[in-house]
């Protein structure tokens, strides 16, 4: 496998990093599954390996540090912290108070002393990002973590941190973990080229648009029961599917899967760092590692962009952030005193 390096860290990480979500309740309840799974992985040359405490409450650092005991050495370990992990309100977010916190509980159920890359899970428009910047910055003088990150970040949002870490003299985020696929193409209007001018790695998720293109979901098809369970509706959005119709044919008539069209150019962009695979089986797993020799010729991009233009969002997904003025109405809406004043 050739290895890339994660923005300007100097850190060799593999073109595809292994994604934990799926391992544990969310997924995958067999511990001893999973870590075959990431086993299986690491033997293959993945080096990188992504969770997150949300994932199944913690449970998934519990079964990835199971798997790595013995290896650890030589893996890139990235986790992410953020997101509510209690029903305390101080048990999320990105405030000093709650992610040492956060970090202290993810190095137990990992079983390391440190992790590679720790990355804020979210935006936290509630907190200043210099609090942020510079709990992170004393978590790196620590030694308890080499590298930070951001998740979903929009690029004014990356921007903004990466001017505050100059003004203050404070670790600057290395890295952003974005969603992008062939359906979700979005961050190449912004989100890339700002990563790439700030020598910030990306790490991409969900290549397959979250299952989208996998060939599972088809027009006229019924949804796989396991994901439609989660409510996921972006595998039923016509406008999607339509897409995916037309993705088909054309992976067939390059000789591969519609999986593999997919992941391979998740990669091709020359600010993708890595992309992040999130096998729930084996047999998941085995299909995507079939796949990453792939290599996308330049006629055959251009007939993706012809159906999926540069910079285009068809749909989005479920599970992608959302800022809060898009969420509520009372921030993108005037009281009728102040529109009187107007």
């Amino acid at each position: 496998m050739r290895y890339r390096t994660l923005g300007r860290t100097g850190i060799k990480v593999s073109p595809y990093c292994l994604g934990a979500m799926m391992f544990g309740a969310i997924g995958n309840p067999d511990h001893d599954d999973c870590v075959r799974i990431i086993h299986r992985a690491l033997d293959a040359g993945i080096n990188f390996v992504d969770t997150a405490d949300a994932y199944s409450r913690g449970e998934s650092e519990e079964i990835v540090g199971k798997a790595l005991k013995g290896r650890r050495d030589d893996i890139v370990l990235a986790t992410k912290a953020r997101l509510p992990m209690g029903d305390d309100p101080n048990r999320q977010g990105a405030s000093r108070r709650w992610l040492v916190r956060a970090l202290e509980d993810s190095l137990r159920r990992l079983g390391t002393d440190h992790v590679d890359l720790f990355q804020i899970h979210r935006p936290a428009p509630d907190t200043d990002v210099e609090e942020t910047l510079s709990a992170l910055t004393d978590l790196v003088r620590a030694g308890k973590v080499r590298a930070i990150g951001s998740s979903a970040f929009p690029a004014s949002d990356i921007v903004e941190a990466q001017w505050a870490a100059e003004r203050r003299g404070l670790e600057r985020f290395r890295a952003e973990q974005p969603t992008y696929s062939i359906l979700n193409r979005g961050i190449e209007r912004e989100v890339l080229p700002v990563c790439e001018r700030h020598g910030m790695g990306a790490l991409v998720w969900s290549p397959l648009a979250g299952g989208l293109l996998t060939g599972r979901y088809r027009k006229g098809r019924q949804a796989d029961s396991h994901r439609a369970g989660f409510g996921f509706r972006h595998l039923t959005d016509e406008h999607r599917l339509d897409v995916v119709e037309q993705l088909v044919p054309l992976a067939e008539e390059a000789g591969m899967s519609l999986t593999h069209l997919a992941t391979a150019f998740a990669i091709a962009h020359p600010g993708v760092t890595s992309a992040i695979i999130g096998p729930r089986t084996m047999e998941h797993l085995d299909d995507l590692l079939a796949g990453t020799g792939t290599t996308l010729t330049d006629e055959l991009l251009d007939r993706i962009d012809a159906i999926v233009p540069p910079g285009t969002d068809i749909g989005t997904l479920d599970t992608a952030y959302q800022p809060p003025a898009l969420q509520q109405p009372e921030l993108r809406r005037r009281r009728p005193d102040d529109r009187s004043a107007a």
